[in-house]
């Protein structure tokens, strides 16, 4: 059977976050890179908004259409509704997973456009990149006080809420390198660091053929 199709950009934190959770998943899918400039046809024809990630599921019998899942969030659902085997989504406990879903909201809909405008201040040279810096660090400081009591963002063990946030909180720290080296987030530096140093992040981040060029088979797993 054909394995799903992603579409995907290398770089991107919400491509990132989907490879991450299809690894965790040990989910296998077929890779295709792109690049947002030269969009292969193929991508728009199954999602017209035109960015990444796009998850294309193989249809199922003569007549179906392919399903195709065009959200980050959603795609990371699908791949731990696959398979769960590291438990991210806590099911032991009912009430865990509607907090990480509002935390990552609230990353998703406040921080992120806080650390562009930051991204954006520091890239143009302007006056007011402390400012903005410190308008991401209120929800910086949220996350160093979860990791003060455990080594994760809810608890000793790994979740859902960790893969989502995790290639955010790296785009922040590369905005300005030595002044974050020098913040006051220890826990947060040594959660990112466990992250970047991992054998699951060397995977989700290597460097593959632009597809539209190669049209090579790239089929992304676990192993």
């Amino acid at each position: 059977m054909q394995p799903p199709i992603l579409y995907s950009l290398r770089n991107c934190p919400y491509a990132m976050r989907a490879r991450i959770a299809i690894y965790k998943a040990k989910q296998k899918i077929e890779l295709r890179d792109v690049v947002l400039s030269d969009k292969p046809p193929e991508m728009l024809e199954a999602s017209p908004k035109g960015t990444v990630p796009v998850l294309v599921l193989p249809q199922e019998g003569d007549n179906a259409r392919p399903q195709i899942i065009e959200e980050s969030f959603e795609i990371m659902q699908w791949a731990l509704g696959q398979s769960d085997p590291d438990n991210l989504l806590h099911c032991h406990d009912e009430n865990i997973l509607p907090q990480m879903v509002s935390l990552i909201n609230q990353f998703d809909n406040e921080f992120k456009t806080r650390l562009e405008q930051y991204k954006s201040a520091k890239r143009y040279r302007e006056a007011n990149v402390a400012e903005q810096r410190q308008a991401c660090e209120h929800y910086i400081q949220l996350l160093e006080q979860r990791l003060t009591q455990h080594a994760f963002l809810f608890s000793d063990k790994e979740s859902f809420a960790d893969i989502a946030l995790v290639p955010f909180i790296r785009q922040f720290a590369r905005v300005e390198r030595q002044w974050y080296l020098q913040a006051p987030y220890p826990h947060l530096r040594q959660w990112l660091n466990n992250y970047l140093q991992s054998k699951m992040f060397s995977k989700v981040m290597a460097k593959y053929p632009l597809w539209l060029e190669s049209r090579e088979l790239i089929l992304f797993d676990c192993n």
